[in-house]
């Protein structure tokens, strides 16, 4: 595998097979955890997981396998606008271009209609996902197994141009969409899996300083997918992205324009014994150079965790009342896991080390809320 650059810190790592310290194999388990599709159908507890390296191949299968189920009982259709010039009328007539083009004169109107194709959005969504993961799995029978797929789906009608992810999140599943739902996961899973790919080569995992963001948000989603899967069986209910209001008693017409949002990454509730855990991701080293000491926590984060914490009090919330913090870094030169209670709020600062196996990274993430040291 070529050598790989990832900037942490202003600093550029450059090792065989890494992102920085994270190999390319734990970025996919990352991605796994991260997706739509570890959150279905119980795949987070079939192991899928245990062998990340193996990972492309595994949602390739799954794709196929998938694809393959939808044809056999026929792809779905959709409607798409359509405007052409019959010899009958079919829908709606365009007056304007009927008359300008003198159209009656020869049989014809000018009709403006839906019509019923399997040339959906979601299909060549799923046939663009077969092409791409086809290129980067290391089974040859897998890799013709996607292609003759892809190959079938434009024979049918899917051929046209590969919709935004953007236009892919607003696609909404009824209840006779399941299989579809299913498909689109799988799709989504297989595109994430080759985005980070660039130059030459098909096990190239490429991934320069400008993705900086883009991994920090992947480890975000990583934490919340693994532990709604994970401790939502034992009684947590686990929230990503959830808002934070400040409780404002008086203030200017205009502050409320100004006053900065609070948003957590993940909270974690667990209504039978009472606890709330908040957890802020990072993607930086935990720790930095400080003034006056060798090393110090950056003061920016744990300002942002005592806010979030202490901003809930006295609004009758008793999970926000017994609130405790965990800042959760990837551990990128040493391992960290300190303890401090301010003002009666435990704030837990760890480091889960991505660079381990998944049953190590698995072991470390549970571990971080199963100690008791928020109870």
């Amino acid at each position: 595998m070529s050598a790989v650059a990832y900037q942490v810190d202003g600093a550029t790592d450059i090792a065989e097979g890494y992102i920085g310290r994270i190999p390319v194999r734990n970025l996919w388990l990352l991605m796994l955890y991260a997706s739509d599709l570890f959150r279905m159908r119980g795949i987070g507890k079939v192991g899928l997981e245990d062998s990340p390296e193996d990972l492309p191949d595994l949602v390739a299968q799954m794709l196929a396998r998938a694809v393959e189920l939808r044809q056999r009982r026929q792809l779905s259709f959709g409607y798409r606008s359509r405007d052409a010039r019959l010899n009958r009328v079919r829908g709606r007539i365009d007056v304007l271009t009927t008359e300008r083009h003198q159209l009656l004169s020869r049989g014809l109107v000018a009709c403006r209609f839906d019509e019923l194709t399997v040339d959906t959005p979601r299909n060549r969504f799923v046939r663009a996902a077969l092409e791409t993961i086809s290129s980067i799995v290391r089974s040859k029978h897998v890799a013709h197994r996607c292609r003759g797929l892809a190959s079938s789906m434009k024979a049918m009608g899917v051929c046209g141009e590969v919709p935004a992810r953007a236009r892919m999140s607003m696609e909404r599943f009824g209840r006779n969409d399941a299989d579809d739902q299913f498909m689109v996961a799988v799709a989504k899973l297989a595109f994430d899996l080759a985005l980070p790919t660039e130059g030459a080569g098909s096990n190239v995992l490429s991934l320069p300083s400008r993705e900086e963001t883009w991994v920090r948000r992947l480890f975000e989603r990583a934490v919340g997918g693994f532990y709604a899967v994970a401790l939502s069986p034992h009684g947590w209910h686990v929230q990503c992205g959830k808002r934070l209001e400040w409780q404002v008693e008086a203030g200017t017409a205009g502050v409320g324009k100004i006053l900065p949002m609070m948003k957590t990454d993940v909270v974690l509730d667990h209504l039978a014994s009472g606890q709330r855990i908040v957890i802020d991701t990072k993607f930086t080293s935990i720790v930095t150079s400080g003034w006056y000491r060798e090393e110090t926590l950056r003061s920016g984060y744990v300002y942002q965790i005592y806010a979030y914490l202490h901003s809930q009090v006295a609004q009758g919330d008793v999970l926000a009342d017994n609130a405790h913090g965990l800042l959760l870094h990837p551990a990128i030169s040493k391992e960290v896991d300190e303890l401090v209670v301010i003002q009666g709020r435990k704030i837990r600062f760890a480091t889960v080390d991505l660079a381990a196996t998944s049953a190590e990274l698995r072991t470390r993430l549970l571990s971080l809320c199963s100690e008791g040291w928020a109870g």
